[in-house]
């Protein structure tokens, strides 16, 4: 049985990004893929800021990564680069934690002049912690993602349809006899 880890480099639980995250969440739930979360915002601070590679935090966080075959990773765009608290928790991850593992980016941005962010700025770190098999980034603009009244949000249609494409990259293909 595969085993993911979502990995949400955003600053809270209230954006969003947030209903990518719970998207994503239900797409591996259906597939009966076993996951877990790392909200990076919700580690230690001074932890991230110091680089404490003994943090027990951090160490726990670490070894869902490992445990997993399967990594998605999901930002928001500010400045034209994912976020600074996603950067700090990826340096502290071992040399070649994402070796041998599927890897599924995913960012919101305000803009598609942020599209390609994800390209220059996050695979090439990817790579160098030993990330092969990159899927095809998930960029979503902040509008195609509805807020709605009852605390919950609406993914537009085209949006949800291209992140379902990449995830079902992830599903195991079932042998039939």
């Amino acid at each position: 049985m595969s085993k993911a880890v979502i990995i949400n480099g955003g600053n809270t639980r209230k954006s969003r990004l947030t209903a990518i995250h719970q998207q994503v969440g239900r797409f591996l739930e259906q597939k009966g893929i076993g996951h877990h979360s790392i909200y990076v915002h919700e580690l230690p601070a001074i932890d991230l800021l110091t680089a404490n590679f003994a943090s027990e935090e951090i160490l726990e966080a670490n070894a869902l990564v490992e445990e997993a075959d399967i990594v998605v990773i999901l930002t928001p765009i500010y400045k034209a680069s994912y976020t600074g608290i996603l950067k700090t928790y990826l340096d502290l991850l071992p040399q070649k934690a994402l070796v041998d593992k599927r890897i599924v980016p995913i960012a919101i941005g305000g803009s598609l002049g942020h599209l390609l962010a994800i390209e220059y700025a996050l695979k090439p770190v990817l790579s160098v912690l030993g990330a092969t098999e990159i899927f095809n980034t998930v960029y979503f603009l902040d509008r195609q993602i509805e807020r709605l009244e009852a605390d919950g949000y609406r993914i537009d249609e085209e949006a949800e349809q291209r992140l379902n494409v990449e995830l079902l990259k992830l599903a195991p293909a079932k042998i039939i006899n």
